[in-house]
């Protein structure tokens, strides 16, 4: 049987060049009339190096030392070769570099099983470095993946045949059967590739087989009071003390943008001098873990002394949905013709409250306490823009 060559080939990828004007070699390796490139670590004066010889000339000890590495790589490709043909296994040119890269072929395990296994390893996590209600999405994501492929007859297809086509069908089915929007869609499908990009990083699969996907853009109209509307809500005493509190929570997140959960666990010990000597608030958001610096505004803090929560060390507690509900007998009262709940009160605060008076979004991200100023910017950006045009208007 005729023998086929491995061609081991170094070349310098000169359009590519980082500070120091130094640029990357890369190899490319062919067989069988396939061909594959990957990056060899290696980044080498142009100057310095011979197309023709595929070497790093000159003496210096740094030229031979990468020379050393090249010839290197190049016998170890060319042992996976010849160890391969001694076995006589298949052997392609993804077979030798995936056996170069140290990247074995994973077992026969389905697209339900490999994600399920995922979910109970986060399971054991809870209280450690995953939260519970955060472990139930990715559990509620599992529930929809089995439905899923028994739904969909593909219940024995295998992780490593998994393409695009995959994601797109199972993103369909949660519009039309699950009835899912597309923002709830999109959250869902990060979550389900999260496994199999670390199953890419640990050598379990060659490629991340949804490389490719892009989520769906989504408008988002951003509800929030206008100066107008939280004027109203400040000046106006509720009958109702019921509904009267709730109005005050809701100003006082208005001029915080405490989300829900940090509202309802705030306590004296929380507000403390900052370095300018006026009071903080700093306190750490559960979805987040991250620990936020916000100062308390003199109309926030106005709503603390009415509330007694200096005294009683605490806000008045109400669940969530409780909240949310008495918001929406506000909102009839006073006219206002939104659907509120308590994150408008952080919405507010960062448009109305922050925005709007010029304040830098990356200093919005901060007192928001996002991750990324990608993240605000995603939120905001529109509003932003409303802000430039109103600034830019004054020059036409």
């Amino acid at each position: 049987m005729k023998h086929t060559k491995l061609y081991i080939r170094f070349f310098a990828v000169l359009s590519k060049q980082n500070k120091r004007g130094y640029c990357p070699i890369r190899c490319i390796i062919s067989f069988n009339k396939k061909s594959k490139k990957f990056s060899t670590g290696i980044f080498i004066d142009p100057n310095h190096w011979s197309k023709d010889e595929q070497t790093v000339t000159g003496a210096d000890v740094d030229h031979i030392a990468k020379n050393g590495l090249l010839q290197t790589i190049a016998s170890k490709l060319q042992k996976i070769e010849l160890e391969l043909h001694l076995e006589s296994k298949h052997i392609d040119i993804e077979t030798i570099h995936n056996s170069y890269k140290g990247v074995h072929k994973p077992s026969a395990i389905s697209v339900a099983e490999f994600y399920n296994n995922y979910v109970v390893k986060l399971e054991k996590l809870i209280g450690k470095d995953l939260k519970l209600s955060t472990w139930k999405k990715f559990k509620y994501i599992n529930d929809h993946v089995r439905e899923f492929v028994q739904s969909e007859t593909i219940k024995n297809k295998t992780i490593e045949k998994l393409d695009i086509s995959f994601l797109e069908d199972f993103e369909y089915w949660l519009k039309v059967k699950k009835n899912q929007k597309q923002i709830t869609i999109n959250k869902t499908i990060q979550r389900l590739r999260k496994p199999f990009r670390i199953a890419v990083i640990n050598g379990l699969l060659p490629k991340d087989p949804f490389v490719d996907h892009k989520p769906k853009t989504i408008n988002n109209q951003i509800v929030f009071l206008t100066s107008e509307e939280l004027e109203v809500f400040e000046n106006t005493t509720l009958i109702q003390s019921r509904l009267d509190l709730v109005r005050q929570l809701f100003i006082f997140c208005c001029y915080s943008g405490l989300a829900y959960a940090e509202m309802r666990a705030l306590n004296r010990t929380h507000i403390q001098k900052g370095f300018d000597g006026k009071d903080w608030i700093i306190i750490t958001r559960l979805k987040t873990s991250k620990t936020i610096s916000i100062p308390l505004l003199p109309k926030a803090n106005r709503v603390l002394l009415d509330l007694d929560f200096y005294s009683n060390d605490s806000l008045p507690k109400l669940s969530n949905q409780r909240f949310n509900s008495y918001l929406k007998e506000i909102a009839v009262i006073l006219d206002i013709n939104k659907r509120l709940t308590h994150h408008t009160a952080r919405k507010t605060f960062a448009s109305t409250v922050l925005l709007y008076n010029d304040v830098p979004m990356e200093i919005v991200q901060k007192l928001l306490g996002h991750s990324s100023i990608t993240i605000t910017e995603q939120s905001y950006g529109a509003i932003l823009n409303k802000q430039v045009s109103k600034q830019m208007s004054r020059f036409f």
